[in-house]
């Protein structure tokens, strides 16, 4: 189980995690914005333009799940349920935590839920 300091220690790099998208999906949003704005004076323009403005949706999309989840795993700090695998209620090792903060499950649980969802 983590400690009271890996805890803290991860919630800080959680917390600056959250803000770093927070802002890439502004910027993103304000992007797609500008790309559609943008007056395409011929087919490979307009083809660029749908290209880099579907590019960046997918980018934000999967930007959003992962804020979606960071902060998940920071209410669960507040509900000191941090750090508990979703599946098993085992504690999810320190080393997992610190490769993804906001992992939701072990590592052995993580494989189960990933061959179940291919």
């Amino acid at each position: 189980m983590a400690s009271k300091k890996q805890i803290d220690e991860l919630k800080i790099i959680l917390e600056e995690k959250c803000i770093q998208i927070e802002n890439n999906i502004f910027d993103a949003k304000n992007n797609i914005a500008q790309l559609k704005e943008n007056e395409c004076k011929d087919d490979f323009d307009f083809a660029e333009s749908s290209s880099d403005s579907f590019t960046l949706e997918a980018i934000t999309k999967q930007q959003v799940n992962e804020l979606t989840e960071i902060k998940n795993a920071l209410q669960a700090i507040k509900n000191n349920t941090y750090g508990i695998c979703d599946m098993c209620d085992e504690n999810i090792s320190i080393g997992r935590l610190k490769a993804k903060p906001f992992a939701k499950y072990c590592t052995s649980c993580r494989e189960i839920y990933e061959e179940e969802n291919k």
